[in-house]
């Protein structure tokens, strides 16, 4: 998993300290277990700093679905994404990810560039045979 630079050297100091077992955890609970989402809810004061900076709609998992996009916007491929979040299948990675305005905006300029182009009849069009005696048509 990608890791910010000001986070590496702690990490790196927890893989010093827990060594080569494969299935050690790097960081535990507060009984050196897993940590679950309420444990880290609470060892965060998660509920009270939301509502103290004004964001008490914000979910504990919505930093976790900004970085995965903020990555996709990056160029990082849906392959990559899938195993940074640990997802069993594309799709689910898929919905983690939500376009910002500036990708939406992108989008309509698109469509508004391909509608004003020059307009190509849609559908086959009917090729006149030679023979003018014919009643078929080559349609391509």
């Amino acid at each position: 998993m990608p890791l910010a630079p000001e986070v590496r050297d702690r990490v790196a100091g927890h893989f010093d300290a827990i060594g080569p077992d494969p299935m050690a955890r790097l960081f535990t609970g507060p009984r050196n277990g897993r940590i679950s989402t309420a444990v880290l809810r609470d060892a965060t004061h998660w509920d009270e700093v939301v509502v103290e900076m004004g964001y008490e709609h914000l979910r504990r998992h919505d930093p976790r679905h900004t970085g995965l996009t903020w990555m996709a916007d990056a160029g990082v491929p849906l392959h990559v994404l899938q195993k940074i979040a640990g997802h069993g299948s594309l799709s689910t990675t898929q919905r983690y990810l939500s376009p910002d305005r500036r990708s939406i905006d992108q989008a309509g300029e698109a469509l508004s560039t391909h509608l004003s182009g020059p307009r190509r009849a849609s559908g086959p069009e009917a090729v006149p045979q030679d023979s003018p005696g014919r009643h078929l048509r080559l349609i391509r």
